[in-house]
């Protein structure tokens, strides 16, 4: 009798899996944990750039998509648990490349970042962001822990892949940064935080050429990838040494500059020469070609840039999320740059057409959302606003969720599990209630995050943080 009890207390278990899985913090989240479900009669963005497909069902057996097809045409069965999805749209769960788990706090002409431990995870997949890739850490050991936490279901957050520390000579006045003093110091920090388990690397404002050339080379020899936010390397300059990715479309780009000096940052000095470059000039169309020509990747950051005037305080909506010193300093800045803004509203606006011609012409395009700044950007809002922007900028709806998906997925060579609703790949999908098509800002409706079948309540999420982005 007491043999049989345990066999029944086993067999009880394995049917509550999931619960078991996740901690009581992560749970108070979780509003779908069934191992087999449905979500029937709902319109399908899948993510691979093709049509839309109207009443759709989606079928979720073990973390997987075991099915998918017109509704009319799947037979189901009668005790399966059935999500309605009329007049709802499911898209894949975002694959964002350029996000933090820092938040700026600029201070007089100094900048301090803060580690966002724990709001931004739960942001980020309050905000449909599924898989995301740091793009660069001040604090990479609490980045991994992170990744670690959340992979065991003791945190809330999306999957995420680490970048290193910022490989970065002195210049920029972020005391959390390290700096290097010499080249021989970068295969160190590859190999070290590599043998750690990151996988990618950043390149920051102030590094030299050869201080490049080791970084890819070492980071090449074990299979990861380099990225750059770049001012004294021009981008040709890193696409011909052989970085991977560059980050912020063409807004960092030094290649415009008269008379630049090698391995020189002259911010001023670049930006204005961004300002004066012709939107259709001869300069952006050889450049496009020869980063397209060497498969250099493009992140596009436009969220980080967008201008104040006749915008959002926090663009995406995210201000309540802000602690309210913080709110009420953004506020302020709002209200002083109404109107003052016109010469970064035409770079921004510029910099959108450069990065359209670059993926018409065929470049490899990813996005993401950048933190940083002025503090305007705030994890989960911004991800979601980052697609709004694009389908703003003239991309179409299909490609825009493409850019935000597959081909971030791509990049990570996480596409055969991700980035796209197809039979066989993680269930990481989001069901917005409301249709794309009538206006993209319905994103912001997104109701449950799927993420490898557990369902997430996305508004709980963001409630729960409110407020408290600032401080940890």
């Amino acid at each position: 009798m007491k043999l049989n009890y345990i066999y029944f207390f086993i067999f009880l278990s394995t049917l509550n899996i999931h619960a078991q899985q996740f901690s009581a913090t992560v749970q108070r989240f979780i509003t779908v944990d069934d191992t087999h479900f449905a979500i029937t009669n709902v319109t399908v963005i899948d993510g691979t750039g093709n049509a839309i497909k109207e009443n759709q069902t989606i079928v979720i057996k073990d973390q997987r998509i075991e099915a998918l097809g017109d509704t009319t045409s799947m037979t189901l069965p009668s005790d399966l648990k059935q999500i309605d999805g009329t007049g709802k749209t499911v898209i894949p769960g975002l694959v964002m490349l350029h996000e933090h788990m820092f938040y700026t706090k600029p201070f007089e002409e100094w900048f301090s970042v803060g580690q966002m431990t724990f709001t931004f995870p739960r942001l980020y997949l309050a905000g449909g962001v599924t898989s995301m890739r740091t793009g660069g850490s001040i604090q990479p050991q609490t980045d991994l822990n992170v990744k670690k936490w959340i992979e065991e279901g003791k945190m809330t957050g999306p999957k995420m892949h680490i970048t290193g520390p910022f490989i970065e000579r002195e210049g920029p006045r972020v005391p959390e940064l390290g700096f290097i003093g010499n080249t021989e110091e970068v295969s160190k920090i590859v190999n070290y935080w590599a043998d750690k388990g990151v996988t990618s690397f950043k390149v920051y404002n102030n590094i030299t050429k050869e201080d490049l050339r080791i970084c890819v080379a070492e980071a090449h020899k074990r299979g990861l990838k380099v990225t750059g936010h770049l001012c004294s390397i021009t981008y040709e300059e890193a696409s011909e040494i052989g970085i991977d990715n560059l980050e912020h479309g063409f807004m960092a780009s030094s290649d415009f500059l008269d008379g630049k000096e090698e391995n020189k940052c002259d911010p001023f000095g670049s930006r204005s020469a961004l300002i004066r470059e012709p939107e259709d000039g001869e300069n952006i169309e050889k450049l496009i070609d020869l980063l397209i020509k060497n498969k250099t990747v493009i992140t596009t950051t436009p969220n980080v840039f967008e201008p104040y005037t006749n915008h959002e305080v926090v663009p995406g909506g995210g201000l309540e999320a802000l602690i309210p010193q913080i709110q009420e300093r953004l506020q302020s800045g709002y209200d002083r740059a109404q109107g003052r803004d016109d010469i970064s509203a035409k770079l921004y606006h510029k910099n959108l057409a450069w990065i359209k011609k670059f993926y018409d012409k065929g470049g490899f395009l990813v996005a993401g959302t950048d933190p940083t700044g002025a503090g305007r950007t705030v994890a989960g809002y911004a991800n979601q606003r980052t697609v709004e922007i694009l389908v703003e900028a003239g991309f179409t709806l299909v490609d825009a969720i493409k850019i935000c998906t597959l081909d971030g997925a791509t990049f990570l060579e996480e596409d055969k599990e991700v980035g796209s609703i197809a039979v066989g790949k993680k269930a990481d999908v989001l069901l917005i209630d409301g249709d794309l098509r009538t206006t993209i800002k319905n994103i912001r409706k997104l109701e449950t995050v799927f993420k490898d079948g557990i369902g997430f309540d996305s508004q709980k999420l963001f409630e729960s943080v409110k407020g408290k982005v600032g401080l940890n």
